[in-house]
């Protein structure tokens, strides 16, 4: 049985205040017997000005953000999975950047977000995070105290195949941080995090953005832990602040034997048009 916490955060514009908002929660969550945290997508900058947030992004080995993130990590001997940043490439392009980091403050894993938000909402909305972000090109897995944890982050989650890949990789945790609208969490997160779980048999953490940003966008919350029978475990709300989760082997290993899908499943061949 491993304890986990979800920090749900409002992440500003500005990467010195965020970045002390994550060391506060890690903090937190290790006082409160944490053996892992998870963090959103974006935690170090949520900006929709693209002008302005360029003068805050910088490489991964300048990020403030990621370096605090890491020194907290070693202060308190807790693994962290720093949901995502947002970092400049050596090829001037963006990248939206996830890290897991151990109990030393060592990175063990990385991964750049695939799928990215390109879309016209109902309300009004428009994102184009391709404008700026060039997509990841690998799926990840890394071992960690609470299991084998395969990493995704955000729009990746309407992607069932990602997690199949994850899953067969022997991902036991899918991690998803994200900063869901409002429009689309409410009709979808719960749903298809769920989804995510039975399907892979597995336990799903999703740390999310809640709220009302400084540059005018509002977040779903519900940072949500999910079992592998798709019960929700535990839920935050919509404000800030941590939700703990008892992330138990014991239930994975009576999941996976009570409805065996990842043993039944089978390559697809190539679909006939008839």
């Amino acid at each position: 049985m491993t304890r986990i916490a979800l920090a749900q955060t409002t992440t500003g514009i500005d990467p010195a205040a965020n970045a002390a908002a994550l060391v506060a929660a890690i903090a937190e969550a290790a006082a409160g017997g944490a053996a892992m945290v998870f963090t959103p997508e974006m935690s170090n900058l949520l900006d929709r000005d693209r002008a302005r947030a360029a003068a805050s992004i910088r490489g991964e080995g300048d990020d403030a953000v990621l370096a605090a993130v890491r020194d907290a990590a070693a202060r308190h001997g807790v693994w962290v999975h720093l949901g995502s940043l947002a970092l400049r490439r050596d090829d001037g392009r963006l990248a939206n950047r996830g890290f897991v980091i151990d109990a030393e403050g060592a990175v063990r894993a990385r991964y750049d977000k695939m799928h990215l938000f390109d879309v016209d909402l109902p309300t009004g909305e428009s994102w184009r995070e391709s404008a700026a972000y060039a997509p990841g090109a690998r799926a990840v897995v890394v071992d960690t105290p609470a299991g084998r944890l395969g990493l995704s982050i955000c729009y990746d989650l309407r992607f069932p195949d990602l997690y199949r890949a994850l899953s067969d990789a022997g991902a036991t945790i899918l991690s998803v941080p994200a900063a869901f609208t409002r429009p689309t969490g409410a009709a979808h997160w719960h749903l298809l995090l769920r989804a995510r779980a039975v399907e892979a048999a597995a336990f799903v953490v999703a740390a999310a953005q809640a709220g009302e940003h400084q540059d005018g966008r509002a977040t779903y919350g519900h940072s949500l832990a999910v079992d592998p029978w798709g019960e929700v475990i535990a839920d935050a709300g919509d404000v800030p602040g941590l939700a703990f989760a008892a992330l138990d082997a014991a239930r994975l290993a009576e999941v996976r034997a009570r409805l065996p899908v990842l043993a039944h499943r089978r390559a697809i061949p190539p679909v006939e048009v008839a």
